[in-house]
């Protein structure tokens, strides 16, 4: 299986949808692994990675539901980490900058676990992850979940392992030279160029032309489109 061709597509049985996203102060969804000075932890002895779908919206509760039900029934040999990747990223809402949760892979929830000899996951198990609400069923074939590739799981966990990086400023997407329109306040319908562009603020300089004269004015992005 393949996340490759954006976030992100297991090749074969499904392409997984356009990352989701939903307001929230802090991440919540990733499950902490334990990292080195080189990275993520590793996959366990013995375990593989697989791709589970779940119902929209559903991926938290999904990932808490079976991370209990692994203590209660004690299949921690079974089954290790459930992990729902996501990244923060900021957006302007009602003239505000306010941050998001982006989920990375929405309606998956990536579970490592061991299978049998035959790829086959042991009963037990199989019943515990079926009859968990919200679930629908692993990506593979001839009723056999497929183990997700090196590389696929090793962007998977650096993902999921972040720390709680700075949030993105999402939508930004102005450069130097760009015609633009201001959609609104005081120089609303006016046209002008970029001329610069603050990322960490999310403001851009437009050179307008008022009175006969070359004359820059920084505006938030929201308030641009391209012309």
């Amino acid at each position: 299986m393949s996340l490759q061709d954006t976030e992100h597509s297991p090749t074969q049985e499904a392409a997984v949808p356009a990352a989701e996203v939903s307001e929230t102060s802090h991440v919540t969804s990733r499950e902490p692994a334990d990292k080195t000075a080189s990275g993520p932890e590793p996959t366990r002895p013995g375990m593989q990675w697989y791709v589970l779908r779940v119902a929209s919206n559903k991926e938290n509760q999904v990932r808490e539901a079976l991370e209990k039900k692994v203590r209660i029934e004690n299949l921690g040999e079974r089954v290790g980490r459930v992990l729902v990747p996501t990244a923060k990223e900021k957006r302007m809402k009602s003239g505000q900058v306010r941050v998001f949760e982006r989920k990375l892979y929405p309606g998956y929830v990536f579970v490592e676990m061991a299978t049998e000899p035959d790829g086959s996951i042991s009963e037990n198990v199989w019943f515990m992850i079926k009859e968990t609400t919200g679930v629908g069923d692993f990506i593979g074939s001839d009723g056999k979940p497929t183990s997700m590739r090196g590389h696929d799981v090793d962007m998977m966990l650096l993902a999921s392992a972040k720390p709680d990086e700075e949030a993105t400023l999402s939508g930004l997407e102005f450069s130097k030279g760009d015609r633009v329109k201001i959609k609104e306040g005081s120089f609303q319908n006016f046209e002008g160029s970029v001329e610069a562009v603050d990322e960490t603020k999310g403001i851009v300089t437009v050179l307008l032309t008022i009175f006969g004269r070359s004359t820059p004015v920084d505006v938030e992005y929201w308030q641009l489109e391209k012309v």
